[in-house]
């Protein structure tokens, strides 16, 4: 109908504007700016990553308790729960006896000769209190090896008979290192000799059979060295366990071994595991070592570790 009225339109809604102070135009709507902002930010957020956290890349390089991390004020439970862990392990390898007749046995697969000592402490508890018998042999392994000793050297040919080399292989603060790498090293050490005899560098090595010892500290190989009469002792054992390595092992070198000798007169290769001085690596240290030793009749701080400058060179 021609008298009827349209329904009024609504007017557009006011946008307040900003305006250009220099020119006094309207630059842009409130609205599309906040829109914009709104927008921007969101793509933002979508876009936003953690920044790396820079100790991450470090962590892969080493065991140490770095860059645990924290949860409010503590350490995350992770981390709480693999430091007891470890602490466990820790304290497990201290406590462990030594699995004499399997090593016995993975020696002699690896052809090795050995035979078992043991030093005056009786049991573990009693090691751990007194470290002095730790480093001493009982009644019978001193006249067992005194025995083996002087069957070696009888006639025809006592010379050829002398020992050049005794290797105690013993429990320590740790009996896992030496049950998990001794033999291993052992092994590569015998290569290592072997290939320098080859190669002209030394004469050749004799070998006492390898002493199984229990309740031993470093000086009992000391005291072993002694009774066979040999040129060098090699005591490897377990280190005292710490918490990212129960396993490690050590290895201590004694030119003229005898009862009272000092720290000062040996030369030690640490830290030998798979995780930190692999067992192969190791044993060409030793073999330097052990070369050079008889070579200048000298041990401990007149015995320079120069096995690695030919890497540098």
């Amino acid at each position: 109908m021609s008298g009827d009225k349209k329904p009024p339109t609504a007017a557009p809604a006011l946008q307040p504007q900003i305006l250009d102070g220099a020119t006094g135009r309207v630059a842009v709507h409130a609205t599309d700016h906040a829109t914009d902002h709104a927008t921007d930010h969101a793509t933002d957020r979508a876009t936003d990553r953690p920044a790396a956290d820079p100790w991450a890349d470090w962590r892969r390089h080493t065991p140490a308790r770095i860059a645990l991390g924290r949860s409010g004020q503590s350490l995350p439970t992770a981390a709480v729960l693999q430091f007891a862990a470890d602490h466990a392990a820790a304290r497990d390898a201290v406590h462990v006896a030594l699995d004499r007749d399997a090593l016995q046995q993975a020696l002699n697969l690896a052809g090795f000769e050995s035979l078992m000592v043991n030093s005056q402490a009786p049991d573990r508890q009693t090691y751990l209190r007194r470290p002095d018998l730790g480093r001493r042999l009982s009644d019978s392994s001193r006249s067992a090896l005194r025995t083996l000793a002087q069957t070696r050297a009888s006639p025809p040919d006592p010379a050829a008979a002398a020992i050049d080399l005794a290797v105690v292989l013993a429990d320590g603060l740790s009996a896992w290192a030496a049950q998990r790498h001794g033999v291993a090293l052992l092994s590569a050490l015998r290569q290592a000799l072997d290939v320098a005899v080859a190669e002209g560098q030394c004469p050749p090595w004799r070998w006492a059979p390898i002493g199984i010892a229990t309740q031993a500290r470093v000086a009992l190989g000391d005291e072993v060295g002694e009774c066979l009469g040999a040129k060098l002792v090699l005591v490897l054992l377990g280190e005292r366990p710490g918490l990212s390595a129960p396993d490690s092992l050590g290895a201590y070198l004694t030119h003229a071994p005898e009862v009272g000798r000092s720290d000062a007169q040996r030369n030690c290769v640490s830290n030998i595991r798979p995780d930190g001085l692999p067992p192969a690596q190791a044993a060409l240290r030793l073999a330097w070592l052990l070369i050079e030793s008889r070579r200048r009749s000298v041990s401990g701080v007149a015995l320079k570790d120069n096995s690695t400058l030919p890497l540098l060179a």
